[in-house]
């Protein structure tokens, strides 16, 4: 009987057979698929005829097709639905693939004969994004280690499945702590608490069969109740647990693995010639260097920290009217935020949140889609791997241009934060194929399903990801969709951001979840109004979490993580009622894989880049001109990696912006 992951799919747009698929298909499937692989492989490198584009950089592309399905769908299913049986097939799986992937780099004659491409590629009469193709194909064997030779060659690989194996313990620890602790409630504790919250508490008690309602560690949970609730005592609970993920001790504990992270990741880059592993990840990146990074951070952080300490004063005394005399404390600063909300902008979030229903800000961001870029969207039914998740399929003109899935409630079995992935992404070659997205959320779940004004945020903010991957309109899977440098990648999802406050998008779809009226044009002003509400604290909680991160990398390996960390903090002076927004023991951007590390600025650099494009579409008339959406696509959203990124914003906007307009935008400077 043929594994269902690795048979045709005679499905809808060809989407997975989740029904049709059990774990225990994952294991068998990924052998086949990584034997499949390496023939392959072993046979462009083995080709006998003289080395072109085609037969080596065209054949790496077609090659692989199985393992990225038993891929695609088994870390799409153990990042958002886990269980113990995935944990324990990611942990198998991680070190086998990343010895796979590191043999592959190494293959000394498949590296000859990218060469050989690479020497005659003048001659080859090769497109442009073949030529860049070519390009990123062999830079990235150089920086995977394809030049070293012996001792050193034979200890990259073993860096490589270590580093894999650590990244998937982070992860896995991470969750660990986050699905076991729960603080229950009695009902005199939900005094004080709007009803979205208690409504959300008691869901969450249900899952976790508590008999009553819990706050856990879901942000969509355990920040809404430090906005609201008057317990200073079950505040700082609740806060230090939260803080506390990955640095409980035990088995659990992630600052072990933080270090020997830090350590092999610096072993990684001196191997490769760099004095750093900061130096490594950024020299392919828009920033470029370590020092254009913390340029960008400190021109940030002092407006920021002004604003802070400002902000603090004014809490501290609100609390010590409240009669409580103590030095203003993490655990406060939310709830006196909020009160001071009210206070400046009328503004009641509890009031504010029946008109942003789950499914009216679904319905917002797919018309803003429409308006802006023609695309339709149609519910599908299909099988899914969680009963949560819902599909749609996404046309233009009445042509298929993608499946889209969302997967928004909160869950034990799912990681934190929120994501977008592609379970297949959009190319030309070897054959046509439409991309499966998929936006995958962690909002509390709720009959209706309510959003605070920072959740619809993030509901639009993963849009605009899916959004770059369904417009995607490459040849080569390499460079489609969001494979583009990690500090321009956020710039469609950022940027996307900004229509959720277009008052006409509120007007329409802002409607309350049980009458139907609109939001209130007083409620809209508050709303739009106080959009930049605590950006001293938001900023300097992102930004010290960016500094240590660029700092842990920029250097020698600290001996001791949490020390290195306490002493960038000490010199930035952060704040006493503020904290980072990821501590390192559940600081999974940088520490459950490669993908951020050294490079959690580049939230920040991409919002440089998306205020200044978001100002485009207000210079041509409105946020919808067509003109300007055009040139956003076809510059910017349909080239995925095909075109140096840099390249790509100078051709939507003329020239690279400055950091005029995010100051601006976050309300950090004097209009």
């Amino acid at each position: 009987m043929t594994n269902p992951l690795l048979a045709d799919w005679d499905t809808p747009f060809e989407i997975a057979p989740f029904d049709a698929i059990s774990d225990e298909d994952f294991a068998p499937a990924l052998e086949q698929a990584l034997a499949a692989h390496e023939a392959e492989i072993a046979a462009i490198a083995g080709d006998e005829v003289e080395a072109d584009f085609d037969n080596v950089i065209g054949a790496l592309e077609a090659a692989g097709g199985a393992l990225d399905k038993v891929l695609s769908v088994f870390f799409s299913v153990a990042g958002a639905d886990s269980n113990p049986k995935r944990e324990e097939l990611q942990r198998a799986f991680s070190p086998k693939l990343a010895r796979h992937f590191a043999a592959i780099s190494a293959n000394k004659a498949l590296f000859q004969r990218i060469e050989a491409v690479w020497a005659k590629r003048e001659s080859l009469g090769l497109s442009d994004e073949q030529a860049r193709v070519l390009m990123l194909t062999r830079r990235g064997f150089l920086r995977s280690g394809a030049a070293l030779e012996g001792a050193a060659d034979a200890r990259m690989k073993e860096i490589k499945a270590r580093l894999a194996e650590l990244g998937t313990a982070f992860t896995q620890n991470l969750l660990a702590d986050e699905r076991e602790w729960f603080m229950e409630l009695s009902e005199d504790d939900l005094e004080g608490l709007p009803g979205f919250v208690v409504d959300a508490a008691r869901a969450a008690g249900e899952e976790k069969g508590a008999g009553g309602p819990v706050v856990t560690l879901s942000r969509s949970l355990i920040v809404p109740f430090l906005q609201f609730s008057p317990r200073r005592d079950l505040r700082q609970k609740a806060f230090e647990a939260w803080g506390a993920r990955g640095a409980n001790g035990g088995e659990t504990d992630n600052r072990a693995i933080a270090q020997e992270t830090l350590e092999l990741r610096e072993e990684r880059a001196r191997l490769l010639g760099y004095d750093n592993f900061a130096e490594f990840k950024l020299e392919t990146e828009m920033a470029g260097a370590p020092d254009a990074v913390r340029e960008l951070l400190m021109a940030v952080w002092q407006p920021a920290k002004a604003r802070a300490e400002a902000d603090a004063a004014v809490l501290e005394e609100m609390m010590h009217g409240d009669g409580v005399n103590a030095q203003l404390e993490p655990w406060d600063w939310r709830y006196y935020a909020e009160k001071r909300r009210k206070e400046d902008h009328d503004l009641d979030e509890a009031a504010l949140k029946p008109y942003l229903s789950l499914e009216a800000m679904i319905a917002a961001s797919f018309a803003c889609a429409n308006r802006l870029f023609g695309l339709e969207f149609k519910p599908l039914d299909v099988a899914l791997y969680h009963e949560d998740c819902r599909a749609w399929e996404v046309t233009r003109d009445g042509k298929h241009v993608a499946v889209f899935i969302g997967d928004y409630f909160a869950r034990g079995s799912k990681r934190s934060g929120a994501w977008c992935s592609a379970m297949r992404a959009q190319a030309k070659f070897p054959k046509e194929q439409a991309p499966v997205v998929i936006n995958v959320c962690n909002f509390a779940k709720g009959d209706p399903c309510l959003l605070s004004y920072d959740d619809a945020r993030t509901l639009f903010h993963e849009f605009g990801h899916a959004l770059h991957q369904m417009l995607s309109n490459v040849t080569y899977e390499s460079v489609s969709g969001t494979s583009v440098a990690r500090d321009f990648v956020e710039l469609p999802s950022q940027l996307y951001e900004h229509w959720l406050e277009v008052p006409d998008v509120l007007r329409e779809f802002a409607v309350h979840v049980d009458t139907g009226e609109a939001m209130p044009d007083d409620m809209l002003e508050k709303a739009l109004g106080a959009a930049n509400f605590d950006q001293g604290f938001q900023t300097v909680e992102f930004v010290a979490s960016a500094v240590v991160d660029l700092e842990f990398h920029d250097g020698t390996a600290p001996g001791d993580v949490m020390a290195k960390q306490a002493e960038v903090l000490e010199e930035m002076g952060l704040p006493h009622a503020i904290t980072m927004r990821h501590a390192t023991p559940h600081f999974a951007h940088v520490f459950a894989g490669d993908g951020y590390s050294s490079g959690y600025y580049s939230y920040m650099w991409s919002e440089v880049m998306d205020a200044d494009a978001f100002a485009a579409f207000e210079e041509a008339g409105g946020a919808f001109d067509e003109a300007t959406a055009r040139a956003l696509e076809e510059n910017i959203l349909s080239t995925g990696g095909s075109v140096d990124a840099a390249e790509l914003y100078k051709r939507f906007r003329g020239r690279l912006p400055g950091i005029e307009a995010l100051l601006k935008g976050r309300g950090l400077v004097e209009v």
